[in-house]
């Protein structure tokens, strides 16, 4: 079990979303889960989720309606089996 779960809501975030996730995979800590939760994106934002779900086995992803951010959230929530959950904008990054 990992120790945190990040939770990213994603919607039409195509521009940021690398940035994001690539921000976030980056970090020196390594025990975490991300997940992603495409929002019933129009744009290109499910394939580059579904790419990095590809390449990295910590990252995970859902595939939802359009509900709102909340909703995006709340399903993450729901996905998530880390000790601690925390979330992450989908056009915001961390720092290292």
């Amino acid at each position: 079990m990992p120790v945190f779960s990040i939770v990213v809501p994603v919607y039409n975030t195509e521009k940021y979303l690398d940035e994001c996730i690539s921000s976030i995979l980056g970090q020196s800590f390594s025990d975490f889960e991300l997940i992603l939760v495409n929002d019933g994106s129009t744009d290109n934002s499910g394939n580059i989720c579904d790419k990095y779900a590809q390449s990295d086995p910590r990252v995970r992803v859902a595939h939802t309606k359009n509900q709102g951010v909340v909703m995006a959230r709340k399903t993450g929530v729901d996905m998530a089996v880390g000790e601690y959950v925390t979330f992450v904008d989908s056009d915001d990054w961390l720092d290292s």
